[in-house]
């Protein structure tokens, strides 16, 4: 107990240096005491929760051996859970780690020293998958609560595995070995730098303020997310004039309506309100795009752009602290900066060479995205606005543009686009082309919500190879915006896991009696998220540690997602995946063809806009400035038209500050964009109408993209299949600027 109090009293005296740090430390400090407490009862105790409200042997958190049982899962399970599979994994790594200690070199071999480890991992890595899941998608106070305490401890333990000398020298040994074949040994090397950025090689006070530093960003991180979410639930509008809705789709009108009823006994109305607005995509976006209120948007855009930007969700200095924090592990791990501990995993190596992709991309999209500008400008001047356009005017003047060159609307667009057919339809696409079948198997794996379905796939040989949770619909009371895959489960010779992927998309739900309608962008957003999916799914890799979607450079993982995304610019496939859900007709060949135009429109604008965010990412993770000071700089170089002072986006910028995943590595969505554009293009080479031509490139493609997973580098699976490295110039095409 003295050692421990000396540990406390050591981060105390570090803080009095560092007194902004102070609340922080604290945190860290009581978090870190709850840890071990809850591990030196844990071994005095063995049947601590034996005799309490939950007994391990019914946590539902503990039953690896089956899917989640989500029904039986209570908060008060969490806790327990984690600490009880903290513990058997704490004990088991001990133990491996003493027979690495005593055995000989020659007894060293993937199968003693790796394989161990596989097993090992899987129990605590399989509960904690679910209880972050659920932390995404039933966010709750309690649910909070008991991840906040838990977290550290998964923190700590991933300090321990990565800085284990005894693991770190058997891996560098092993990493000679003849025996090994090119899966495991980019498994072994892959391992290896981990371990180095994990802190392996440090000792003393670096060692011990490295370990606190991740404990403060696994705070720290968490916290942001919590404030977007907090910030975003914390504004709504309620509208009764119906001069606010005019010009929205009826099915946004019927969404807000429903969002002014809900949690009452009262019947919506879409025609005469109320109707309440709020911040998250499916119910924003509709406003800033058709609302002719101008007030409105006004309000909607500035709610929008400052949220978790001051008062009690504030995220601003929360930005500074991880930047500061990040910047200190880069430096107690002998790098300039975080940019470079980031990029050098990665494809791209060096921030050189993403700054170089940025820039080439920036000078051919730049100049087009002013003269779109100005093009929205002079039309908006000649339909009779009078006004200076302004952000809240962009988007609608966009809307209505769009509509006069290509005669399409979205509310045109949605009625062919009904949720199942949709779905129908991808299925039927990755059968033709990769030889799957995808059968749903609603009630073979419990759910976490009604709406959420569950899917299992078989290959040619009708052996079942893979399963799906799909999770399609908004809950902006308790689920994370944006749409993600979760490698739930990987794919596992050793211990005969096939994997299993859970989707989360945010779409509009089913609005009234109608069914879920999509628009263009929510198919794509699908399409890109099944394309994470295939990949996790249909690896034939045999190791977890480089399955699916593990171990691809973290620049090359969306390349499979952004594939999926060009299929809906095929005829055959729109027809396959639309039918209007009053009359089943697909989507009419005229207004495929004005899809198809409309994909160029603005395409230097939309370049742009993710150029911005690649460059800020890179340079908040490279410059010691202000971040206020950092997005000034880079709005001057990668934004037309420049944001207001209020703007915080920074604040809500969870890719990069939510976690640590796109930290210093937003480029990727470029980079890999650049792959997967050059990959379909030898589809497009090929006749995307001759579907005998189709299936075998599919094959192919499922081959090597989809079944190499993270074993081979993804420069070397690109060439298997283009037969060359790829172009960038392809990518710009795709934009429309070549």
């Amino acid at each position: 107990m003295a050692a421990l109090w000396h540990i406390v009293y050591g981060v105390f005296r570090y803080c009095r240096r560092r007194r902004k740090q102070l609340l922080l430390c604290i945190q860290a400090a009581v978090l870190f005491l709850i840890w071990k407490w809850a591990f030196r009862t844990l071994e005095r105790s063995p049947s601590l929760f034996e005799d309490g409200a939950v007994e391990n042997k019914n946590n539902p958190l503990l039953s690896s051996m089956h899917f989640p049982r989500f029904s039986d899962i209570k908060v008060e399970h969490v806790i327990p859970a984690i600490m009880l599979a903290a513990e058997r994994f704490q004990n088991g790594l001990e133990r491996h780690v003493e027979w690495l200690k005593s055995s000989k070199l020659a007894e060293r071999t993937w199968k003693t020293v790796v394989e161990p480890l596989e097993v090992l991992e899987f129990p605590l890595g399989y509960t904690w998958n679910i209880v972050s899941h659920l932390y995404s998608v039933k966010n709750s106070p309690s649910l909070r609560s008991a991840y906040q305490q838990v977290q550290p401890v998964q923190v700590n333990l991933k300090n321990n595995f990565s800085q284990s000398l005894p693991i770190y020298s058997a891996f560098k040994e092993l990493s000679s070995s003849q025996a090994l074949d090119g899966v495991q040994s980019r498994i072994i090397q892959t391992f290896l730098l981990s371990a180095q950025h994990g802190g392996v090689e440090l000792q003393g006070d670096s060692k011990k303020r490295f370990n606190h530093i991740h404990l403060q960003l696994a705070n720290l991180t968490t916290k942001f997310r919590n404030n977007i979410l907090d910030a975003t639930k914390a504004f709504s509008l309620l509208l009764t004039n119906i001069s606010s809705v005019k010009g929205l789709p009826e099915t946004a009108r019927q969404l807000l309506a429903d969002n002014a009823v809900l949690g009452t006994d009262q019947r919506s109305d879409p025609d005469h309100g109320p109707w309440k607005v709020t911040l998250d995509d499916p119910s924003y976006y509709p406003v800033m795009k058709y609302s002719n209120d101008r007030a409105l948007r006004k309000m909607l855009f500035h709610a929008r752009i400052s949220r978790a930007g001051s008062g009690e969700f504030d995220n601003s200095g929360i930005i500074e602290e991880i930047r500061k924090l990040r910047q200190e592990i880069a430096e107690i791990l002998g790098y300039r900066n975080y940019a470079e501990v980031s990029v050098v995993s990665k494809m791209a190596q060096r921030v050189p060479a993403v700054w170089n992709l940025l820039r080439f991309l920036r000078n051919h999209s730049y100049t087009v995205a002013q003269q779109e500008l100005v093009g929205l400008k002079e039309f908006a001047k000649t339909s009779g606005f009078t006004e200076e356009l302004e952000h809240w005017d962009v988007m609608y003047w966009t809307e209505k543009q769009q509509k006069a060159l290509f005669n399409l609307t979205e509310d045109q667009v949605r009625p062919y686009f009904p949720f199942e057919r949709v779905l129908s339809g991808l299925f039927q696409l990755s059968s033709d082309l990769f030889g799957i079948k995808i059968v749903p198997a609603d009630g073979a794996a419990e759910v976490w919500d009604p709406a959420v379905r569950f899917f299992n796939i078989y290959d040619e040989k009708e052996t079942h190879i893979a399963s799906f949770y799909l999770d399609p619909y908004s809950r902006p009371h308790e689920k994370s915006s944006g749409a993600w895959m979760l490698d739930f489960i990987s794919r596992s010779r050793q211990l005969k896991n096939i994997p299993v992927a859970i989707l989360v998309c945010n779409q509009i739900p089913p609005v009234g009696s109608k069914p879920s309608l999509m628009s263009f962008a929510e198919v794509s957003t699908l399409f890109h998220e099944f394309g994470h999916g295939l990949q996790h799914m249909l690896t034939t890799v045999p190791h977890a540690a480089a399955s699916g979607t593990n171990n691809i450079e973290w620049d090359a993982v969306e390349v499979a997602s952004h594939f999926m995304e060009n299929w809906l610019y095929d005829h055959r496939t729109v027809m396959s995946i639309s039918g209007h859900f009053q009359t089943g007709e697909s989507l009419p060949l005229h207004m495929f063809e004005q899809i198809l135009r409309a994909r160029y429109f603005h395409g230097g604008s939309a370049m742009l806009g993710q150029l911005y965010l690649a460059a800020l990412d890179m340079e908040l993770h490279t410059s010691p400035d202000p971040w206020i000071t950092v997005k000034k700089r880079i709005t001057d170089q990668f934004s037309i038209l420049k944001p207001p002072s209020e703007d915080r986006f920074p604040c809500t910028f969870q890719h990069i500050f939510g976690g640590d995943s796109y930290a210093a590595g937003y480029y990727s969505y470029k980079w890999a964009e650049v792959l997967a554009q050059d990959l379909f293009g030898a589809f497009e080479e090929a006749g995307l109408q001759n579907r005998e031509k189709m299936s075998a490139l599919g094959h192919r493609y499922r081959e090597t993209v989809l079944s190499l997973g993270g074993g081979t580098p993804p420069q070397e699976v690109f060439r298997m299949f283009r037969g060359r490295d790829p172009s960038a110039e392809v990518l710009l095409r795709s934009y429309g600027l070549l």
